[in-house]
C-alpha cells in the first residue's frame, strides 16, 4: 500500500518550477530502440473548481482558484458528489513517478512514463523531469499542467510533461510487448521474463495507479 504524504490546505504562494536532468534519454521518436515503458493508467489526477475569487485578499474579481482533488483536503466535497474517497488519490501517482524517475533504469535512459488518468486523459512525461518531492507543489504542477497542457523547463524549451492525444497504442514502438499486472496471475520471476525478450523489442507494462478497482486498461 503506497503512505500518503501529508498535505496542507493553503495553496502553494508560486506555481512549481521543474528542470531537466542531464542524463540522455532514449526520445519518444525513436522507434527502434529497446526500453521499458510504464503506463499509470486510471490515475486520480482532477482539478476542482474552489471559488472564483472574490473574497480573497488581492484576488481580482472573476479570478478562478482550482486545486488537484484529493481526499485528505477533500472529503466533504467527494461526500457531496457521492463519489467514492478512494477516486482521490493522486498521492499515489506522485509516489509512483518519484520511484520509477529514481530508478537506475531512467538514469541509463531507457525509461519512458506515460500517465492516463480516469478521465482518460493522456500525459508524457519526459524521463529528465524532476519532480517536486512535496505534495503540495505536486499538486500545484498537475492542476498547471491539466490547465496549461504542458509544463517546459525553466532553463530550456524542452516540455517536460504535455498532454497528448489517445490512444496510448499511437505512442508506443510498433515491436512493443504489452503487460499488465495481476494478483490472479501465475506468479513470474522479472529476470526470466525480460530474457524472453527480442533485441530490439521493447516492453510496456501498465500499472494501475489507483487504491482500489479494476484496470480499465487505454488498450484502444
Amino acid at each position: 500500500m503506497v503512505k500518503r504524504p501529508r498535505t496542507q490546505s493553503e495553496p502553494p504562494p508560486c506555481l512549481p518550477q521543474v528542470i531537466a536532468e542531464q542524463h540522455v534519454p532514449i526520445p519518444s521518436t525513436d522507434k527502434d530502440s529497446q526500453r521499458l515503458i510504464v503506463v499509470l493508467s486510471n490515475a486520480s489526477l482532477e482539478t476542482y473548481k474552489q471559488s472564483s475569487g472574490g473574497g480573497r485578499p488581492g484576488a481580482r474579481a472573476g479570478e478562478e482558484k482550482y486545486s488537484l482533488l484529493n481526499s485528505d483536503e477533500h472529503i466533504g466535497i467527494m461526500r457531496k458528489m457521492n463519489r467514492d474517497i478512494s477516486d482521490a488519490r493522486p498521492d499515489i501517482t506522485h509516489q509512483c513517478l518519484l520511484t520509477l524517475l529514481d530508478s537506475p533504469i531512467n538514469k541509463a535512459g531507457r525509461l519512458q512514463i506515460y500517465i492516463h488518468t480516469a478521465k482518460g486523459v493522456l500525459i508524457e512525461v519526459s524521463p529528465t523531469v524532476r519532480i517536486p518531492r512535496t505534495f503540495k507543489r505536486f499538486a500545484g504542477l498537475m492542476v498547471q499542467l491539466l490547465h496549461r497542457l504542458s509544463i517546459r523547463s525553466v532553463n530550456s524549451q524542452e516540455k517536460l510533461l504535455k498532454v497528448i492525444t489517445n490512444p496510448i497504442t499511437d505512442h508506443l514502438p510498433p515491436n512493443c510487448r504489452k503487460v499488465t499486472l495481476s494478483f490472479e496471475s501465475e506468479l513470474v520471476r522479472v529476470r526470466d521474463y525480460v530474457e524472453t525478450l527480442k533485441p530490439k523489442e521493447s516492453i510496456c507494462v501498465f500499472v494501475g495507479a489507483m487504491a482500489k478497482g479494476s484496470d480499465n486498461l487505454p488498450m484502444g
